[in-house]
């Protein structure tokens, strides 16, 4: 695995100060059923990090003491975690909104069965890995077999009401080092083809650029395409962007407890600054004031600004539909 980090510190990217914080982006750990060319957190099934129950209690706490109103759980595969369940149920008696980002394979796992009934019932906002409506785009992408097994999930989840009276966002990401085509004009096209050739409905699409680092930046790299892909993404960078950058507003979690200021930053080992601590963590968030705070970055930066931009919520640019 190729490091990234070194070609990407320096960095001319705009400066970035936090607005409001609203979101906490937990990472319940690295182990994933599926090992995708694309994934920035380098995940897979032999990965063993994953989040411990005192820490999830202080996740539960931290929610609680700084009234925040959605939580964004994310892996890995975050179900895989022993304490999900749990983090999701006690979240959503305090009120909280719960996004969870599920790879959709996962709801076929042993012990798995009735993982999107428990999401249902629990009225969980749903955001599935779908990176076209093609099978061999899928599976070329992220695995043998990965297609048809999405397709059987989101059918699934369409049974309980996703994708109608609950939400269910599918995320798209190019198959190479390119960027994501209009998200709209896509989203017309999902929309028609899962809708005509396997009767599936979702809420909206969210198109992601992928990320110069971990798995897909080592390939990269070894394909000499690095420099290339870093010139695309600045090459592309639109200012427009800037206002509506996800890290503005939500703090991202790594599996111990430690703060960044967006997952990409967690995978790239660049921690969030809070005054008096050399390595925040979530017992040092309450009380925090964080409006103004500046935000930790580098060259990746540019992948969320580039185009018509990409966050969780999927494109930035004004105009583009809006996460819900």
């Amino acid at each position: 695995m190729h490091a990234t980090y070194p070609l990407l510190r320096k960095t001319d990217f705009p400066p970035v100060r936090r607005i409001q914080f609203d979101t906490l982006q937990v990472n319940l750990g690295y182990q994933c059923n599926q090992t995708c060319q694309h994934c920035h957190v380098n995940a897979g099934p032999t990965r063993t990090e994953m989040m411990d129950g005192e820490t999830v209690d202080l996740v539960i706490k931290v929610l609680h003491e700084c009234g925040l109103s959605t939580l964004d759980l994310t892996g890995g595969a975050p179900e895989l975690n022993q304490h999900f369940r749990r983090l999701v149920t006690e979240a959503r008696e305090l009120g909280v909104r719960v996004i969870d980002r599920c790879n959709l394979t996962i709801l076929f796992e042993p012990g798995q069965e009735d993982l999107a009934e428990f999401l249902a019932g629990q009225g969980v906002e749903v955001t599935a890995s779908m990176p076209c409506y093609s099978q061999e785009n899928v599976d070329k992408q992220r695995g043998d077999g990965v297609f048809d097994k999405s397709i059987a999930g989101l059918q699934k989840l369409n049974a309980l009401g996703y994708g109608a009276s609950k939400p269910l966002n599918l995320v798209y990401n190019p198959l190479g080092a390119t960027l994501p085509p209009d998200q709209e004009k896509l989203e017309l096209d999902y929309k028609r083809e899962l809708a005509k050739h396997f009767g599936i409905s979702f809420t909206q699409l969210f198109a992601l650029a992928n990320m110069p680092i971990q798995r897909f930046g080592s390939t990269l790299i070894s394909k000499g395409k690095f420099a290339d892909y870093m010139t695309l993404l600045k090459d592309n960078f639109k200012q427009e962007n800037m206002a509506g950058l996800m890290c503005k507003s939500m703090v991202s979690v790594d599996h111990q407890g430690y703060l960044y200021d967006c997952d990409f930053n967690q995978m790239l080992g660049m921690p969030m600054r809070l005054e008096n601590t050399p390595r925040a963590h979530l017992r040092d968030l309450p009380g925090q004031h964080l409006d103004g705070r500046a935000i930790a970055i580098a060259d990746h930066c540019y992948g969320c600004t580039a185009g018509q931009g990409s966050s969780c919520g999927g494109a930035l640019a004004p105009g583009a539909k809006a996460a819900a």
